[in-house]
């Protein structure tokens, strides 16, 4: 299958999991513009099809082997600039989002939305806050922050909604699994990586947050009173 108006001169083959498709990525027989408007309308494409941030290894193989993916992004933003949704960079890959200035109207609108993430209640929410920042954490550390049962259910909605998942082994008695946040929670909250939390350092010298003090039982005023609702 190629795409509709591409070119039909040179063809490469695409590694597909039925069968080989002769896909013409390098568009030699077009004009130099129309190739790149090309290009950027199969980055578009597969951007807004796509359920999770596409990679820049997924975006390469739709484009020539000398295109620059950033340059293409760059102009695609550009010309989504005053459109009501943008291109991000989340989770080491691309996503197109809402622009967050139309979020009430989207509220207002009760729609359906393309968001496959689950509504977390409270608790929950505090749990995967908590997990972003502590990981790799044991429920029994999350149980000793909260200073209460962090059960097995809690654990296991933050996974099925695709959120968290098993990191390495604790190395304290008994070797517990430990878990850790994933790329889908980083989607979810507009991050590209683990560096893009509020910073840690900053809430523990304002006395919000200490490892230490929640490890010990004692949860910080600013946790105590939740904060993290549903979206």
């Amino acid at each position: 299958m190629t795409v509709a108006g591409s070119s039909t001169a040179k063809k490469e083959s695409v590694d597909d999991p039925q069968h080989d498709v002769l896909f013409d990525r390098e568009l030699e027989d077009l004009p130099p513009e129309l190739r790149w408007r090309e290009w950027m309308l199969r980055v578009e494409a597969v951007v807004f099809a796509a359920g999770e941030p596409v990679s820049r290894e997924a975006l390469a193989r739709v484009v020539g082997r000398n295109c620059s993916i950033d340059l293409l992004i760059d102009d695609l933003r550009e010309e989504l600039r005053d459109r009501p949704y943008e291109l991000v960079s989340v989770a080491g890959g691309w996503q197109h989002r809402t622009r967050s200035r139309f979020s009430g109207t989207i509220r207002a609108a009760s729609a359906p939305t393309r968001s496959t993430a689950a509504a977390l209640s409270e608790f929950e929410a505090m749990v995967l806050m908590a997990v972003g920042y502590f990981q790799p954490v044991t429920r029994s550390e999350l149980t000793k922050i909260f200073g209460k049962d962090v059960s097995r259910d809690t654990i296991g909605a933050l996974r099925n909604a695709g959120l968290i998942a098993s990191g390495p082994r604790s190395p304290t008695p008994g070797a517990p699994y430990t878990y850790v946040t994933t790329k889908t929670f980083l989607s979810a909250f507009g991050m590209e990586t683990l560096r893009d939390l509020p910073d840690i350092e900053a809430l523990e010298d304002a006395g919000l947050l200490a490892k230490e003090a929640l490890l010990a039982g004692d949860l910080a005023p600013g946790l105590a009173g939740g904060g993290i609702g549903d979206e």
